[in-house]
């Protein structure tokens, strides 16, 4: 199978004295002829090798089995309404329905309903302090360029919209369901908006963010009772973020005057006031958070009322106060696994632990903003779908609320955890999936994705039970730059120290091999936008380990990843080539960059998306063509492409046969028989 031609073009350029060639540039533009021919004949190239992936059928099959079970969110109460996400076997997307007391729910948004094509998904939603409103937000093809409505709950009419340009903002309503702030883009950052039911959008008052200088990002909030507003800014992504609070009883909304919660301060905080308390949850002086609390007009004058947990990241509270002695339910994240303790409200006492199902994952806590006495999540783990359980801090005990909403019977699959050392000695934690009483080498994915902050946390997935259903192993490796561990672990793995990241996967790469859980040419990697660079990393690194990648919406060319999509603020993760000391960073690890002619790389498929708005596909064009141009094996560098979709949502069916196509390609260069 020969790789379609690419030119190589001569184009070189001179950054702080360093001569940096960028040989296939033109791939960057989506509309030229050039491109459009090399696409066209990498879609052929596509075409004719997934005709030759036996698995396919079947790992589809399995897939579409095991992703049966649908999927459920804990729910969110306004006033006597309860709002929440479910997805039935069968249904593309994720359905929001809404139930009023006692009585059976009923839909309110259905994606599909909408638009039957699939190309549309609701973004994000949130009502009003009653209930009688809900804002959403709406964005298709996978652009996630949402444009913001209002709706009539009991009607299921829409009363406003669309506002445009509001990608994921969040939205604080005003108690009397009037208005409510929300966050619009501008050219070049976004802004905080009043919006006023009935008046026109672009007239909305800015009230924050005016100023900016670069890439802000917002969230907002707003007390039960309406007086205080919260603002966080944060620049880029950047590990820590402003607070300012405002009290909207002496000034007016459109104008509200902001006091600092925290300012230049290198921490992450989030504030929440509730009756006469205002409570930070924050990483300041403390990696794995803690909980702090004051007197709103008085926010600055904090005193301690959860302490750090040496040992496990503090990750979300809720507060049932309507008991005799209120308490505070606090999540944690101890070596991935999730907890959940109970503490008085007041002094911050321990008085228990919540009971869970097992040693999994939990999702957010919520609780009736105006007080109670129970809190919701969901739980899942490996083999267990999600399904949303309730405590009672009264009876003190834990009850399933809601099941998922189809069941399924799932493979007989072993769990355990590996730990290995790192390039520098540091701890790495592998968790390894596969079939039960399995012994000796298989076929194997190593995943990761090591940036961010994000957790790498158990939880129930159709695709990797189908590949260890088809007798493989999955390897799920906890690095550095992820937030297993905390602030102090993912910004071990930032900046001038990403280099840990890829050290750390490879290391875990090396584990599986030595303790013959697999072989070089039975292990593939496996990572998704940050974690595609990860994958871009380790096989220009150590082509020899790996006998396949699959590479997803990754970022790959990291001198030029600010020029698109939203590169331009990510600086605070990776770095800017704009500046002499961080390209010297970005520079030492470009997988775009680091790719060299008569190396036989392992059989590498790219996949991207055409409506991503997040991670240029630029990125996986430049590296392909490079890597087709280079490689001196047979193995084959292929480029499948999707239209109509992005980094985002999807619907189920084209999630399950992105998934098929991918496993059945690891399954064909891994030895997988199925």
């Amino acid at each position: 199978m020969s790789h379609p031609p690419a030119e190589r073009q001569p184009i070189v350029d001179d950054l702080h004295g360093h001569r940096v060639p960028d040989p296939y540039r033109w791939l960057e533009d989506p509309s030229s002829p050039q491109t459009n021919e090399w696409l066209a004949a990498q879609d052929e190239l596509w075409q004719t090798a997934a005709g030759t992936l036996t698995a396919r059928d079947e790992l589809r099959a399995r897939g579409a089995t095991l992703v049966g079970t649908g999927m459920i969110t804990a729910p969110m109460w306004r006033g006597d309404n309860r709002f929440f996400l479910r997805r039935a076997p069968g249904q593309e997307h994720a359905v929001l329905h809404v139930s009023a007391g006692d009585r059976p729910s009923r839909v309110l948004i259905d994606p599909t309903a909408l638009d039957p094509t699939g190309l549309t998904t609701l973004d994000a939603w949130q009502p009003c302090q009653d209930g009688r409103l809900l804002a959403y937000q709406l964005s298709t093809g996978g652009t996630e360029r949402a444009e913001l409505y209002v709706m009539d709950v009991e009607t299921g009419k829409v009363v406003e919209g669309p506002i445009d340009r509001c990608r994921y903002s969040p939205v604080a309503w005003l108690p009397d369901g009037r208005g409510f702030y929300y966050v619009r883009a501008t050219v070049t950052s976004k802004e905080v908006h009043l919006h006023r039911l009935g008046t026109p959008a672009d007239l909305d008052p800015v009230v924050f963010g005016a100023d900016a200088d670069g890439p802000v990002s917002y969230g907002l909030g707003i007390s039960h009772d309406g007086r205080w507003l919260a603002v966080s800014a944060v620049p880029g992504t950047s590990p820590r973020n402003d607070l300012w609070l405002a009290d909207l009883s002496s000034s007016r909304p459109e104008k509200p005057d902001f006091t600092p919660v925290q300012h230049d301060v290198n921490a992450r905080s989030v504030l929440i006031v509730r009756g006469e308390r205002m409570y930070v949850v924050t990483d300041h002086r403390a990696p794995r958070v803690r909980i702090s609390v004051a007197d709103p007009a008085k926010p600055t004058l904090q005193r301690e009322l959860i302490a750090e947990d040496p040992e496990a990241v503090l990750t979300d509270f809720a507060i049932l106060d309507g008991l005799d002695r209120p308490v505070l339910v606090v999540a944690w994240i101890r070596n991935a696994i999730s907890e959940i303790t109970v503490h008085d409200l007041a002094t911050g006492e321990p008085l228990g632990d919540v009971p869970l199902p097992g040693p999994g994952s939990i999702g957010p806590l919520a609780s009736r903003p105006e007080g109670g006495d129970t809190v919701w999540f969901t739980y899942t783990d490996t083999v267990t779908p999600e399904a949303v359980w309730s405590y009672d801090a009264r009876t003190q005990e834990t009850k399933l609320w809601e099941e998922s909403p189809g069941k399924v019977d799932t493979p007989d699959v072993e769990t355990r955890t590996h730990q290995t050392l790192s390039a520098d000695g540091s701890p790495v934690h592998v968790t390894v999936i596969g079939p039960a009483g399995a012994e000796g080498p298989l076929p194997t994915i190593l995943y990761g994705y090591g940036g961010f902050g994000v957790p790498l946390t158990p939880s129930y997935a159709a695709d990797a039970l189908a590949w260890v259903d088809a007798g493989g192993r999955l390897a799920i490796a906890r690095l550095r730059g992820g937030g297993e561990q905390g602030l102090s672990s993912h910004r071990a793995g930032v900046l001038d120290r990403k280099q840990r990241v890829f050290d750390d996967f490879i290391a875990a790469a090396e584990m599986l091999i030595s303790e013959e859980l697999t072989t070089s040419d039975r292990l593939a990697i496996w990572g998704e936008s940050n974690g595609g660079l990860l994958v871009g990393a380790a096989l220009t690194q150590r082509p020899e380990l790996f006998a396949a990648a699959v590479c997803v919406a990754p970022l790959l060319d990291m001198i030029r990843y600010e020029r698109s999509g939203l590169g331009a603020s990510w600086s605070g993760e990776y770095g800017s080539a704009s500046k002499p000391e961080e390209f010297q960073w970005l520079y030492a690890y470009s997988p775009y960059h680091h790719v060299h002619q008569g190396v036989d790389y392992p059989a590498v498929l790219f996949t991207v998306f055409d409506g991503d708005t997040r991670v240029d596909p630029m990125h996986a064009r430049k590296m392909c063509a490079n890597l087709q141009w280079a490689t001196s094996g047979s193995r084959p560098i292929l480029f499948r492409r999707e239209a109509g979709v992005g980094h985002g949502a999807r619907a189920a069916s084209r999630s399950l046969e992105l998934a098929a196509d991918m496993l059945a390609f690891a399954a064909a260069h891994t030895g997988l028989r199925t």
